[in-house]
């Protein structure tokens, strides 16, 4: 994946001054978080609720694709609630002992942010069940016929939850979550909110049509906008011109970002999918190895992102091209082309998750 592909990726990368600005640009509060109306107002209730109530606010979790402000979301519920925070990720918890350690030490009212909670080890995820409804946990003492149980009380805490896979959690862990927030895409108007505050800490100074043409290229991702904005105001710093459309444009075409926000790779498995394989269907492996990216890459990444906006549909033979697909290339769409299935400009629905089928059915 080269750098210009980074640019388009929702996850954090970059150098440590870019995660550390990418920090610098999280709202502070509910009140100044742009989008997810809905999920704002549900959690100024729940917290405040907690607050008249005099205590810890309920457990929380946070689903939706990544790059749209979850762990703001759970640094602005401790900041809000007036609580510690505690950061960690799914991935880091991969034994019981781990989470032990973690949950004995917190203190009364901190707010646990567990990140990817999905990749949880399972015998850890099961020691959460407890901690969560009763606030204690049982350690186990020795092994075998002599092992016993130690009960051991926790404070009371607040656990937040993030995941970009809510259907890999088991039943019995999301039910013990008291509020579930489904986070949705951005609309380009809310991009442009998020992209003003940007330029305004960047001190950069951008035409109202160029923050447009760069929501309309960031795929309903905050993170995504922030990032090409920095780019932008790269190109403009060096060529020495103001951040107009024209500049915008020019910037994002050197970085191979086009008016969809398709990216070098989205282009290359829209390219081998219509021209090698007249549109499809192909399978999952077939077009990785064709395109020379791995199959991971091209499901998680590229694949949701060209499905939500209509150039492509999944189906139980594979992967197939819309119609739309076809002309967003500049290529005419055979004779009974898929129609396409949304325009490619509304407010995306999706969150990225289709349903999985067999890769060479």
């Amino acid at each position: 994946m080269t750098p210009a592909d980074e640019l388009l990726q929702p996850e954090m990368m970059g150098s440590e001054a870019e995660v550390a600005f990418e920090g610098a640009l999280r709202p502070k509060s509910l009140a100044e978080f742009v989008g997810q109306q809905r999920v704002r107002g549900q959690l100024q209730l729940l917290l405040d609720a907690a607050t008249i109530q005099n205590r810890t606010p309920d457990h929380i979790l946070l689903a939706g694709p990544p790059g749209l402000g979850k762990t703001t979301l759970a640094m602005i519920v401790a900041h809000e609630s007036g609580r510690p925070l505690r950061l960690s990720s799914g991935p880091a918890i991969q034994h019981a002992g781990d989470l032990a350690a973690v949950l004995s030490s917190l203190v009364p009212g901190e707010v646990l942010f567990v990140d990817e909670i999905h990749r949880m080890a399972r015998s850890a995820e099961e020691l959460l069940y407890l901690a969560m409804e009763d606030f204690r946990i049982d350690i186990m003492v020795g092994k075998g016929a002599g092992a016993t149980s130690i009960p051991l009380d926790l404070a009371p805490f607040t656990l937040v939850g993030a995941t970009t896979r809510s259907g890999l959690l088991p039943n019995p862990l999301r039910d013990r979550f008291g509020f579930t927030a489904h986070l949705e895409f951005y609309d380009a108007d809310e991009l442009v909110e998020v992209l003003r505050r940007a330029a305004v800490l960047l001190e950069l100074e951008i035409e109202e049509s160029a923050l447009m043409e760069i929501a309309r290229r960031s795929r309903g991702t905050p993170r995504i906008a922030n990032r090409l904005l920095r780019r932008v105001r790269d190109y403009a710093l060096v060529h020495g011109g103001d951040a107009t459309r024209a500049v915008v444009r020019s910037a994002l075409e050197l970085y191979d970002v086009d008016e969809l926000g398709l990216d070098r790779l989205d282009r290359a498995v829209m390219n081998i999918l219509l021209t090698r394989f007249n549109g499809g269907p192909v399978g999952l492996n077939t077009l990785a190895v064709s395109v020379g990216e791995e199959s991971e890459t091209i499901e998680s990444v590229v694949e949701p992102f060209l499905v939500r906006i209509g150039l492509i549909i999944r189906t139980p033979r594979g992967r197939m091209a819309t119609a739309e697909g076809w002309r967003h290339l500049g290529l005419q769409p055979p004779a009974g082309a898929l129609p396409i299935p949304g325009r490619a400009d509304a407010r995306p629905a999706s969150t990225g998750a289709e349903p999985l089928f067999d890769d060479e059915l």
